[in-house]
C-alpha cells in the first residue's frame, strides 16, 4: 500500500476532511490533495508531523510493504482518549438539555441583587417604614437564597456531564464519523447561534437606556427601580448569550476549535489559577473598602445598603482582568516561541 492510500485511510478513520488535515499540518488543501493523489510526497518534517498526528510510525507511512498500521511507541491510541459517535451524540444531547438550565441559573445570579436594591431604595427614600439595615438584611437573605438555588442548578448540570470533562482538559481522538456529524449539527445551529447573540447584544445595550428614565424625571427612587429594570433586561440578554453559547461550546469541544484546541488546553490550568488568585484579591479589596467606608468607628454610615462607592471595584477589575489575561497570553506565546 502506497503512502497516498495510507494517508487517505488514516484521515478518514480520524473523521477529518482534507481542509481540516491541511489546517492541522499548516499547509494548503491543495497540498493534501496532491499527497493523497500520489502527485507529491511531503518532506521528512511533515512525515514526522503526520506520524505524531495519527500516532503511527514513519516506517508504516513510508514503506509500501507495511500494510497494517504500526502505532508509535507510547501508542497513540493509549495516550489519547477516544470518543465514539455514540458518545459524541450523548454529550451534545446532554449539553443541549443543560443549556437553558445554565442560562436560567446565570439569569438568577444577575437577578438576585434586584431585591436588595429595591428594598434599600424603599427604606432610604421613605416609601416604607423599615430601617435601612433591616431592608439590607432581608435583601441579603433573598439574594443568598436565589444564588444558592442557581449554584444548585450549576452543580446538577455539571454533574450530569461529568463523564465528558476530559474534553475540556485532555487531548482526545474522535473516531470515524464524529467530526462530520458535529459539523452538520454546527451548521444547522449556526443561524440560531448568531441570532441569539444579536438579541443578547441588543438587549444588553438597550438595558442601559432605562437608567435615563430616572434622570429625566429627576426621581432618586425611580432611578433605583430603573437600575433594577436594567439588570433584569441585561439578564435576559445574558440568558440568550449563555443558552446559545453552551451548545456552541459543546460542538467546539468535540471539534477542538476556539478555546478548546490542544494548545489552549495546555494553558488552561495556568489561566485558571491566575484568574482564581486575581478575583480573590478583587473580592478582598472590595470587602476591605466596604468595611472601612461603612465602619462607624471611622465615621462611616452604619448602613450597608446605600451610599457606597465600593461597587466600582468590580467594573474596574473586569476591565483590568482583560488586560491581565492579554498580558499572560502574550508572555505565554513568547515563551512558546523561545522553546520552539
Amino acid at each position: 500500500m502506497i503512502f497516498a492510500d495510507k494517508l487517505i485511510r488514516l484521515r478518514k478513520k480520524s473523521g477529518m476532511s482534507q481542509e481540516e488535515l491541511a489546517e492541522k499540518m499548516n499547509v494548503s488543501r491543495q497540498s493534501v490533495s496532491k499527497w493523497e493523489g500520489a502527485q507529491s510526497v511531503p518532506d521528512l518534517e511533515k512525515i514526522l508531523q503526520l506520524g505524531n498526528l495519527f500516532g503511527v510510525t514513519t516506517d508504516y507511512l513510508l514503506k509500501d510493504e507495511v500494510e497494517d498500521e504500526e502505532y508509535s511507541k507510547g501508542d497513540y491510541s493509549e495516550k489519547e482518549r477516544k470518543i465514539s459517535l455514540e458518545q459524541a451524540n450523548e454529550f451534545l444531547s446532554l449539553r443541549k438539555k443543560a443549556a437553558p438550565r445554565i442560562a436560567l441559573a446565570t439569569f438568577m445570579c444577575i437577578l438576585s441583587v434586584i431585591p436588595l436594591l429595591v428594598l434599600g431604595g424603599l427604606s432610604e427614600y421613605g416609601k416604607v417604614s423599615i430601617s435601612e439595615n433591616f431592608a439590607g438584611g432581608i435583601g441579603m437573605i433573598i439574594l443568598l437564597i436565589i444564588v444558592a438555588a442557581a449554584v444548585g442548578i450549576f452543580i446538577h448540570t455539571d454533574y450530569q456531564s461529568e463523564a465528558y470533562k476530559f474534553l475540556e482538559r485532555e487531548t482526545f481522538e474522535a473516531e470515524y464519523g464524529v467530526i462530520g456529524m458535529v459539523r452538520e449539527q454546527q451548521k444547522a445551529f449556526r443561524d440560531k447561534y448568531v441570532m441569539s447573540n444579536i438579541i443578547g447584544t441588543c438587549l444588553c445595550i438597550l438595558s442601559v437606556a432605562v437608567l435615563f428614565v430616572g434622570a429625566v424625571f429627576d426621581d432618586d427612587f425611580l432611578s433605583v427601580i430603573m437600575l433594577g429594570a436594567m439588570l433584569f433586561i441585561a439578564g435576559i440578554g445574558v440568558y440568550f448569550f449563555t443558552a446559545a453559547g453552551v451548545r456552541w461550546a459543546s460542538m467546539q469541544k468535540l471539534l477542538k476549535e476556539g478555546d478548546y484546541t490542544d494548545e489552549h488546553k495546555s494553558r488552561s490550568k495556568m489561566n485558571g489559577a491566575i484568574a482564581g488568585i486575581y478575583w480573590s484579591v478583587v473580592v478582598a479589596v472590595y470587602l476591605a473598602w466596604l468595611f472601612l467606608e461603612k465602619n462607624p468607628l471611622n465615621g462611616g454610615s452604619s448602613s450597608w445598603v446605600s451610599g457606597s462607592r465600593s461597587w466600582v471595584v468590580f467594573p474596574v477589575a473586569g476591565v483590568l482582568f482583560a488586560a491581565v489575561a492579554g498580558l499572560v497570553h502574550l508572555l505565554s506565546n513568547k515563551k512558546n516561541d523561545r522553546n520552539g
